[in-house]
């Protein structure tokens, strides 16, 4: 044994020395005067800790927080339900076909309920046995600790308390501002932090026929109309349609019950026929792109009739400035139509603004006007959707096959830009063709490769 070897031993362990001699030779005794070093209750205390990681995980905490959200949807869903079944009774086929959808969402609510309480049951009893274990190894680690002579543990310690905190000082030097947040007198909401769901998840009537297509409800209903829900689909090469399908409920329109369809022409696709799948319902109107021009069209509903109103000239249309991510374009997508509290809005781009992202206000006059125009610096091509939330403009992007991710917004008020928001959107299909919200119910409507959904927005 070396001199530096020696030097550390002793250091580490108090030690007794005493020499004697034994004819030629020299003898050492070295006696530890500690006691041994409980190595297996260290060992214990490491495979305590490994058992207690893998037993309380944050996905086993997500799951409880999915469940209690899914019961709180369903049971709205189930209240919305039996007010609309107690409103619109026929006592015939309707009436009956209602209760059975009743019946099946009680059962399912049961269903969640019993899922409910069986995890909360399993992870009080995980809590109760790891809180043991965890009390069993802090008496254990204190009685290691009488062990450290040189006092390790403790100058550790000390350095990870130095370490949060230097950790914490980044943080906040680095931490970006939060999303923009919409001052209350503007529609009382505050910034929105995430995006919950889906809620409803559908085929239509039409199954898989029509991967492009929208849907939703009128942002402004007439009285009576309040809960009537439209549905376009593009019947011709995925681009055009010519027909608005309504419905008198969600539940109607799920089970394809009772539809009312408008036509805005017999031929399809001809003048002023929908062109591409971004439209909006707004006062009993239509809003969309006219076919193979570069106007926006309101057809009214009642009286079946059109009017329109030009974007720039220079304002993309026929797929010049469609939306897209690198796998797909979205076919027909130059203009989009959305919705928040204080109307409707088209998004656009121009060539005069490089292809980047044009906000104009349409105000729903007969005919109707376009009003203020923002510009923005957000390039349309790497867009998937946008939509309106209480004057704030939010764009989406494709990340992968399951998520889409609401990255940037603009405020009309304050002109602020941001491209670092990261809400993500969990998808059921891979591509979204229609994306709109509805400032009645604050949910975003969803058409993704034939099938409906609604996402619920929440805000801080």
């Amino acid at each position: 044994m070396s001199q530096s070897n020696i030097f550390i031993l002793l250091i580490l362990i108090p030690l007794t020395f005493t020499q004697s001699v034994r004819g030629k030779e020299c003898v050492c005794d070295l006696k530890n005067s500690d006691p041994v070093f409980p190595e297996k209750t260290l060992k214990n205390v490491e495979t305590t800790s490994v058992q207690c990681i893998g037993t309380i995980t944050s996905e086993k905490m997500t799951d409880l927080d999915i469940l209690v959200l899914g019961l709180q949807q369903r049971i709205k869903q189930l209240e919305e339900n039996v007010i609309m079944l107690e409103k619109e009774d026929d006592r015939n086929l309707y009436g009956a076909v209602s209760l059975r959808i009743i019946e099946l969402e009680s059962a399912e609510i049961q269903d969640l309920l019993d899922k409910l309480n069986r995890t909360t049951q399993n992870y009080q009893h995980l809590g109760v046995q790891t809180a043991a274990q965890l009390e069993d190894m802090k008496d254990a680690m204190a009685e290691l600790e009488k062990f450290d002579n040189m006092q390790v543990i403790k100058t550790n310690r000390e350095n990870q308390r130095v370490k949060r905190n230097l950790e914490q000082c980044k943080e906040k030097l680095n931490a970006t501002a939060a999303p923009p947040t919409v001052p209350p007198a503007r529609c009382g909401l505050g910034r929105m932090i995430s995006v919950a769901g889906p809620r409803t998840y559908s085929l239509t009537v039409y199954s898989t026929s029509y991967t492009y297509g929208a849907w939703g409800r009128d942002a402004k209903p007439a009285p009576g109309d309040e809960n009537k829900y439209w549905l376009v689909v593009l019947s011709s090469s995925n681009v055009y349609g010519n027909f608005i399908r309504q419905y008198s409920t969600l539940s109607t329109l799920l089970l394809g019950i009772g539809p009312t369809d408008t036509y805005i022409s017999n031929s399809n696709p001809t003048t002023n026929t929908i062109q591409g799948p971004n439209m909006v319902m707004y006062s009993n109107a239509l809003y969309y792109n006219c076919y193979y021009t570069y106007s926006v069209c309101q057809f009214n509903m009642t009286t079946r009739s059109v009017s329109t109103v030009a974007l720039p000239k220079d304002a993309g249309f026929n797929n010049k400035f469609p939306f897209a991510h690198l796998g797909a374009t979205y076919t027909y997508t130059d203009m989009d139509f959305v919705t928040d509290e204080s109307g409707v809005y088209v998004i656009y781009a121009t060539t005069g603004n490089f292809g980047n992202v044009m906000i104009s206000k349409v105000e729903t006059s007969n005919p109707p006007v376009l009003n203020q125009t923002w510009s923005t610096s957000l390039y349309k091509g790497t867009v998937t959707n946008t939509f309106m939330v209480c004057g704030v403009l939010y764009a989406t992007r494709y990340l992968d096959k399951e998520i889409e991710e609401i990255f940037y917004s603009y405020d009309t008020k304050t002109k602020e830009e941001r491209f670092d928001l990261k809400i993500n959107i969990k998808k059921m299909q891979t591509n979204i063709q229609f994306l709109n919200y509805d400032p009645r119910d604050h949910l975003l409507y969803v058409y993704s490769d034939a099938y409906i959904l609604t996402y619920d927005i929440i805000f801080q």
